[in-house]
């Protein structure tokens, strides 16, 4: 949706501005920073910004709504968010916010607790959270006003004494922080270039369901992430799980389609990103496939095969070692560090984000999460074999670390061409299922090579077509051929010293 930025130390107007500067490509649409008490928004290199010791600052991707400049300012609390917020318009009825849309009521909020909302942004509805339940303490505040979000966030408020920033309970949304203590300088950001820009070299990445309170890291352990085993789910037929699966798939893609007329999706031709173009498509929201590689890789040819065969758009590019060479600079740009795997991941879906731009979307859709919920990769065979249904464990903490690699990742070469990525295998409601499903309904055996057995009934049942269900997984990198040009270029002798 947007990057953010916020520093405590002295005099920090220009230094908050140079940080908001060099990721304004994640919020070309507007900014705004506060600081000492002052707010300004508009375009972010006239701001005259006001000088004090504290600031806050974001840059806006619009993407539903048209009054959602931030930070958003109710009494002495102000926030800024990265995030969307997908039962919004529940938890505002709840509050009070006149919406037409019906949607479930929180039990948990109490009606009496009426308040007109200023815009139209769904972030407001944490600053209204964070309000009711503020009695003294920013902190308590906080750790109870999330117990009701159901969304991809990464956000800081201030109360005029404290502040804290928090981060989603899988780390969807991206947020780096750190210090340079002889400036006396504390700073957090949606990337780490913003902070590297300002001289902290050592930057952190604020963990999952976890909170900056003040300088203090916190963990949260209180979002809705169950990672204990359900007997309730793991006693259910295959047939009960299958269709339990398939409802929450089409409910996540619908809660991160709504208000959406298209959405693009970075395609493959597997199994995964095919399930939610089918779901999108059946929606009825205009659904545009990208994909990216060599002319003569697997990834293009069954991407036009499954595009013509559910009637789907798809735009596809073509890529040579010219473009490897083109593209490797903007890729490392975006993804701030040299790593051979995510590079050549990370290149197809910069190159297909940069399309996607270029046909004015603002959203896409990925697959992320599925190998490692329902056992897609091959080395989840082998355990399968060593453990049995124990691997299940194995594969639960694969999810807790995604956001090490592939979320940062991609969020950061998406956003780098001022593209949102959302994640619907991700949903917690998905996670909290499918790490119960036992792996016997994930990987029939021994000699399963397609494996995540379940997801693809569930896809054949929704209506992927059979040769997609069958089709076995290639990784990203070579399925587009782009691992194979990437270390012939990475050969050559300029290349050589690029890390």
């Amino acid at each position: 949706m947007c990057g953010i930025a916020g520093i405590t130390g002295n005099n920090i107007s220009e230094t908050i501005k140079k940080m908001l500067i060099s990721i304004k490509y994640r919020g070309p649409d507007g900014s705004g920073v506060f600081v000492d008490n002052k707010v300004v928004y508009g375009k972010l290199e006239d701001m005259d910004i006001a000088e004090g010791n504290f600031g806050m600052g974001h840059n806006l991707l619009s993407i539903v709504g048209c009054n959602g400049f931030q930070p958003l300012i109710k009494d002495n609390l102000v926030l800024i968010c990265n995030g969307e917020i997908y039962n919004f318009r529940g938890l505002s009825k709840t509050v009070g916010f006149r919406c037409p849309e019906k949607s479930e009521i929180f039990r948990g909020l109490k009606k009496e607790f009426h308040e007109d909302f200023k815009t139209d942004s769904d972030c407001e509805i944490i600053l209204t959270l964070i309000k009711r339940f503020h009695q003294g303490s920013l902190n308590k505040a906080v750790q109870k006003a999330i117990k009701y979000l159901d969304g991809d966030y990464a956000f800081a408020v201030y109360d005029g004494k404290d502040f804290a920033a928090v981060r989603d309970p899988v780390g969807v949304k991206p947020l780096y922080f750190g210090e340079k203590e002889e400036d006396n300088i504390f700073a957090f950001a949606s990337e780490r270039k913003a902070l590297w820009n300002i001289g902290i070299e050592n930057v952190k990445t604020l963990p999952p369901d976890s909170m900056i309170h003040n300088k203090k890291l916190l963990k949260l352990d209180n979002t809705g992430l169950k990672t204990q085993t359900s007997s309730d789910i793991m006693n259910l037929s295959k047939d009960t799980l299958k269709k339990k699966l398939k409802n929450l798939l089409i409910k996540s893609v619908e809660k991160r389609v709504q208000g959406l007329s298209k959405v693009g999706i970075l395609f493959s031709g597997g199994i995964d990103s095919t399930v939610l173009a089918k779901i999108t498509d059946d929606l009825g929201i205009e659904t545009i496939l990208y994909t990216v590689g060599h002319k003569d890789s697997i990834d293009i040819k069954v991407s036009k095969d499954m595009a013509d065969a559910m009637s789907l758009q798809l735009k596809t590019k073509n890529i040579d070692v010219e473009d490897v060479k083109k593209y490797l600079p903007l890729v490392l740009d975006a993804i701030e560090e040299f790593n051979v795997m995510k590079i050549g991941v990370g290149m197809p879906a910069y190159i297909a984000a940069e399309m996607a731009h270029q046909d004015g979307l603002k959203v896409m859709l990925s697959g992320h999460g599925a190998d490692e919920l329902f056992g897609g990769y091959n080395r989840y065979l082998k355990l399968y074999e060593e453990k049995g249904e124990l691997a299940n464990e194995d594969l639960k903490k694969d999810i807790l670390n995604l956001y090490h690699v592939n979320l940062q990742r991609d969020d950061a070469v998406t956003m780098a061409n001022s593209i949102e990525l959302r994640v619907p295998y991700l949903d917690l409601d998905i996670i909290n299922t499918a790490i119960n499903i036992p792996m016997k309904y994930k990987i029939s055996g021994k000699e399963d090579n397609l494996r995540k057995c379940i997801l693809r009934e569930a896809g054949a049942e929704l209506g992927v077509p059979a040769e997609i269900v069958n089709r076995p997984k290639k990784a990203a990198q070579y399925g587009s051929g782009i691992h194979k040009m990437l270390k012939k270029v990475l050969k050559e002798e300029k290349y050589k010293n690029i890390n």
